[in-house]
């Protein structure tokens, strides 16, 4: 059984292993039983129920997600060549946030916040939001 989970934060989306600059921003949102990311520009990467999304946290951090048959390999900050988030993307992530109460719980941890920016938090902590909302996630 699944409860109403709803989560938002700004994630990248590495398009390329080996090029930073197609590691780029998306801001995706879980609420109402429905996953969604944007690009940059404002567009739908990607919407579908929760329940049909599928995927796996990976050792280094990089939340593996199958949506609508298509992968998608996020993390959760950017290379330093890699776009910065869009001043829509930023507004949106506040909006969202504005009408719902932030989840509670554990932190990042002090190397992950000192070395990594809270990347691995931020991809952990999408996990736990998608699992909560009834996604196959391990």
């Amino acid at each position: 059984m699944t409860h109403h989970t709803a989560h938002a934060s700004i994630v990248y989306w590495r398009r390329s292993i080996w090029n930073g600059r197609r590691c780029v921003p998306v801001l995706m949102t879980l609420d109402q039983g429905w996953l969604r990311a944007r690009d940059r520009a404002g567009a739908e990467v990607f919407a579908a129920p929760v329940g049909q999304v599928a995927g796996r946290l990976t050792r280094l951090g990089t939340l593996l997600l199958t949506v609508d048959g298509r992968r998608y390999a996020l993390v959760g900050r950017g290379a330093t060549v890699s776009p910065d988030p869009s001043p829509e993307q930023k507004r949106g992530f506040v909006d969202f946030w504005a009408h719902r109460t932030p989840p509670t719980g554990d932190g990042p941890g002090l190397l992950d916040q000192l070395l990594n920016g809270a990347a691995a938090f931020n991809t952990r902590s999408w996990r736990n939001a998608l699992a909560a909302g009834g996604a196959g996630v391990r």
